[in-house]
């Protein structure tokens, strides 16, 4: 049975000519999970917001939109709240009280339920999601994982009929992402909940959906079960890139098999085709410049004089002309540490040195002209004018010595642009103040694949011109991919750090999918490419 059927939905924004949205049809079945994916700015975001009439964006619409056979449009805001759930990319965004407690309670209360199934239903789904050891809580206290859980949790309480989340694990590290679509699948499975999500994280969700639709410029490409469909855009390397390890490695060896979506799959696959050769795809030996560029010399911090301290001895050098990546868990300390290089918040103990010279010996604006500037993780506070070509003429960036081509943008509003447009003009206004240093809070976060790729370039091309890049990041395999160094960073302090192979190789949870699938058979594998360069070697 259909629990929601679109037809031919059209949908512009105000003085935009081209569509967001053109001649959207679909179907969802009664306890399905659908994954919807494309690149940044195909659509997937403004095609689940018109599927809660709360969130419809304003602009030009035509189509319909029925929920079990019942127009979206004549639903009361009572139907649409209870019946339909909504999870955000950005926990804040959603969390509207102070106390974990009334959040869970909020959404009952505007229904206006009684205080015993208000009582009962909190109490259940509090039990059910874990939230019991923080119910008394404040809100602001809690990790990013932590408000996620809530934001889902408060919705369940609602009992939707169906869910929607959009790219609900952006801001989650590893584990805890992978411990959130685990609750997305239990849900799915123990409720019969209907389920749209949208992520660039697809490693994880594509195995749990029944169906994957993928999208490209406003349009449906393909939906169709999850093998079938990543066999459709074999021919399309910008949406390829997005799709499971597994998946990338049988397209690129052209194998007959059917096609793996999990990392066990993938294993499967190495056991048949490796031919018990043992192999070590050989390490180029990384030799950093020498000359330090930040250093952090037994660094402590913390927000308030009471307070525990967030950082707790970090000792780090990083040196001239690398890209240096830091990875951990949520509420570890990662950004505090990059907001301390860059003296955006004082530490009370410790050293922090830029190119040998003591952080506090700066003076004035010395430490950001011509020396360090950092890329904050909300890119959208960067733009201050109504387009990108004023955004350049007020930093004074010049297009000439852009790593990247940014004529395309220049016309256009930067909150219009898609996430990985965002990430390259906001690069393009710090890179106006000609830093020697660059700091980047979660530059792939939010932005699909391909945009990814891009990202990578550039920062490449920033290190050969003799820039030193270091990036916050729960994003492993982009780290794989650009880093020189990667370290680990743990409650409060750096406990690991290493080359990306001999650091991916030997984790478990905090690597690559590729390097899970493969270090039975093989050594030194991260990425993709590594795995299909070996193998085509056997």
């Amino acid at each position: 049975m259909e629990i929601l059927t679109v037809k031919n939905l059209n949908f512009t924004y105000p003085l935009c000519q081209e569509k967001a949205l053109d001649e959207i049809s679909f179907s969802v079945h009664r306890g399905e999970l659908l994954v919807l994916c494309g690149a940044t700015g195909s659509g997937k975001s403004t095609l689940l917001q018109m599927l809660k009439p709360e969130l419809t964006p304003t602009g030009r619409k035509s189509g319909e939109i029925f929920l079990k056979q019942k127009n979206l449009d004549s639903l009361t805001e009572t139907e649409s709240a209870s019946a339909i759930g909504y999870v955000m990319q950005k926990p804040e965004q959603q969390i509207v009280t102070d106390k974990v407690w009334h959040e869970l309670a909020f959404g009952l209360e505007n229904l206006h339920l009684s205080q015993n199934v208000i009582a009962r239903r909190v109490a259940e789904m509090a039990s059910y999601f874990g939230i019991g050891a923080w119910y008394d809580r404040n809100t602001a206290e809690l990790s990013g994982g932590q408000k996620q859980l809530l934001n889902l949790a408060s919705v369940m309480t609602m009992q939707p009929e169906l869910l929607i989340l959009d790219e609900p694990t952006a801001q989650l590290d590893p584990i805890a992402a992978s411990e959130f679509l685990s609750v997305i699948k239990k849900l799915n499975q123990d409720l019969g909940l209907t389920v749209i999500l949208t992520e660039h994280r697809l490693e994880e969700a594509i195995p749990l959906c029944d169906r994957l639709m993928i999208m490209q410029n406003g349009r449906i490409l393909t939906i169709a079960p999850p093998r079938q469909a990543i066999l459709s855009v074999r021919n399309h390397p910008d949406l390829l890139y997005a799709m499971p390890a597994a998946s990338r490695l049988f397209l690129a060896l052209e194998c007959e098999d059917i096609c793996p979506l999990t990392v066990r799959e993938g294993r499967e696959l190495m056991q048949k085709y490796h031919k018990n050769h043992a192999g070590t795809l050989p390490e180029i030996l990384y030799q950093h410049s020498g000359v330090p560029a930040l250093e952090f010399q037994e660094v402590y911090f913390r927000y308030e004089r009471h307070s525990p301290d967030i950082l707790q001895g970090v000792n780090l050098t990083v040196y001239e002309q690398e890209i240096f990546c830091i990875l951990g868990e949520n509420g570890s300390g990662k950004s505090t540490c990059l907001k301390t290089a860059a003296n955006l918040l004082k530490i009370y103990s410790g050293n922090i040195k830029v190119f040998g010279k003591k952080l506090k010996a700066y003076r004035g604006n010395e430490l950001y002209q011509n020396c360090l500037a950092m890329l904050p993780q909300d890119v959208q506070t960067v733009f201050l004018k109504n387009t990108v070509r004023e955004e350049f003429q007020d930093a004074g960036t010049e297009l000439a010595f852009l790593p990247f081509d940014a004529e395309k943008l220049l016309e256009r509003h930067p909150y219009d642009l898609s996430g990985g447009e965002q990430q390259l003009a906001a690069l393009a206004k710090v890179l106006a103040a000609h830093p020697k240093i660059l700091l980047l809070d979660e530059p792939t976060k939010g932005i699909d694949a391909a945009a990814k790729q891009k990202i990578i370039q550039v920062l490449r091309k920033l290190r050969q011109k003799g820039m030193t890049i270091i990036a916050v990041t729960h994003d492993v395999e982009f780290a794989a991919e650009c880093a020189d160094r990667c370290a680990m960073f743990f409650h409060g302090r750096i406990i690991a750090e290493d080359t990306p192979k001999r650091f991916f190789s030997e984790n478990s949870f905090y690597t690559t999918a590729v390097s899970r699938m493969t270090r039975d058979y093989f050594r030194n594998i991260v990425t993709v490419q590594d795995a299909v360069n070996l193998l085509k070697q056997n």
